[in-house]
Parts: structure tokens; C-alpha cells; sequence
């Protein structure tokens, strides 16, 4: 079945009101019709519905059945992701959001090439929740990741002083690995650390570090700032959570 996301005011006693863009994909992509099920979740409920009624603006589905979702990894994954060129920004949110991750904050550092006026962010936020949004849709996720406000560096560990598990890929890290962090891991949540094009300096490795940040290598061969996120939050996933698990 396909799967939607709404908000909690679209949910009545026994139905839901789909709106906004979604209409046009059900009724001119999808060619659903009168009859067919869908999924809808909210706040991470699943409602199986039969759809009842369908207008130019609404599609309005009757709730058959209610339950919890169960298709979200049992770890909290939040990325911080320095901001790349082009659209690897958005596969980057794509591929993040088909894995599990919770949260993505773009973080400028000072080897972040792209610059972005203060007068586009909000568009660039939009299209990169836009791309989360459907991502979630395709890989039937209960939980629509946030991608967040552009943080500086310094607004990045403000962000990040109280948090316990802080992971650093680092291409100069030669002797800790991945998975002798893991082994150490506090709680349920975990924030990665991924630099831009060019990787992090020196410095704000230092002051990484200075507030718990754990630095790792991935191996021997140096990541792209598009890829090592995504094997990052793989295998953490796969070590503590639900990848590779057969349900």
C-alpha cells in the first residue's frame, strides 16, 4: 500500500482528510481509486484506510485499522552534515532519510565551499525537507526527518555540549574504529559529524573532541562527504539497530 503522512488535525473519529500536494499524486500519479487502501501516518501512528471519497482538493479515507508504527530503528540517529556542492545536499537527505536517520543539521565550517544567502536558506531548508518528505513516503518510514536550520560551526557544538554519544569520521584518524565506540554507546541516540569537500581543519577537530566527540576512521580508503554519513549511519544501524533484521 502507499503511504502518506498528515498532521494530527487532518485525523477524525473515524476518517482522514489528506490534503496539499499529496491529493494530486493520488488521484493523477498514483491513479488511485474510490475503494483503494492506503496507509496514513501521524506522529507515529499507522492507519490502514479505504479511501471514500476523493475531491479536487481532498482525498478523505476511512480508518479500518490503527496501530503503532513499527518500521523506525530503535537508535536515534542526528546528522550533522557539512554543507556540499550541488545536489549532493540532496542525495545526501535522501539516501539519510531511506536509512533511518531522525534529524539533519547543515552545518557551515570553514572549508564549506557553498555559500548560501540569507535570503535563500529558507528555500533550501524547504526543498530539503521536500525531499525528506518523500523519501520517507518511498521507504514507509513512521517519522518524517527534520532538516533543521543551517548552524556556523560554533552554533554546532553549542547544539551538541550535552549530548553523550558524538561520533567523528576523520580521514586522519588512523587507530580508533567505529566499532570499539560502539561498544562504549550511552542511551539511544547518536550524533555524526561529517565535514564538507575538503574535510575538517585541524582546529575544530580539537574542539570536537573538547566536548566528547569520539573521532574514527572508517578504513583505509578516504569517504566523500556524500558517502561517509551514509556508511556511517549504516553501520551503526547494523551493529545497534534494525538493519539487516528480519522482522
Amino acid at each position: 500500500m502507499n503511504r502518506f503522512f498528515v498532521d494530527r488535525s487532518q485525523i477524525e473519529e473515524n476518517g482522514i482528510r489528506i490534503t496539499g500536494k499529496d491529493v494530486k499524486h493520488i488521484k493523477d500519479v498514483l491513479r488511485l481509486k474510490v475503494k483503494d487502501m492506503i496507509e496514513v501516518v501521524s506522529e507515529g501512528m499507522l492507519y490502514t484506510c479505504q479511501i471514500l471519497d476523493m475531491a479536487n482538493d481532498m482525498v478523505y479515507g476511512k480508518i479500518i485499522d490503527v496501530t503503532y508504527g513499527k518500521n523506525e530503528p530503535p537508535i536515534e540517529i542526528v546528522l550533522f552534515q557539512g554543507i556540499a556542492k550541488g545536489d549532493k545536499m540532496d542525495l545526501i537527505v535522501q539516501k539519510s532519510t531511506e536509512i533511518g536517520v531522525k534529524h539533519i543539521y547543515p552545518v557551515v565550517t570553514k572549508r564549506t565551499v557553498v555559500k548560501i544567502k540569507d535570503n535563500k536558506e529558507k528555500s533550501k531548508i524547504d526543498r530539503w525537507n521536500a525531499i525528506s518528505h518523500e523519501a520517507a513516503k518511498q521507504s514507509k518510514r513512521d517519522f518524517v526527518p527534520i532538516v533543521h536550520d543551517i548552524l556556523t560551526f560554533n552554533e554546532m557544538l553549542d547544539v551538541l555540549k550535552y549530548e553523550d554519544n558524538i561520533i567523528v569520521p576523520y580521514e586522519m584518524e588512523h587507530s580508533l574504529g567505529l566499532n570499539e565506540v560502539l561498544k562504549r554507546v550511552k542511551g539511544n541516540r547518536i550524533s555524526i559529524i561529517i565535514g564538507p569537500e575538503g574535510g575538517f581543519e585541524e582546529e575544530e577537530v580539537r574542539l570536537l573532541k573538547e566536548i566528547g566527540g569520539q573521532v574514527v576512521t572508517l578504513g583505509p580508503r578516504i569517504l566523500r562527504t556524500e558517502t561517509a554519513g551514509i556508511v556511517t549511519m549504516s553501520l551503526i544501524l547494523y551493529e545497534l539497530g534494525d538493519l539487516g533484521v528480519i522482522r
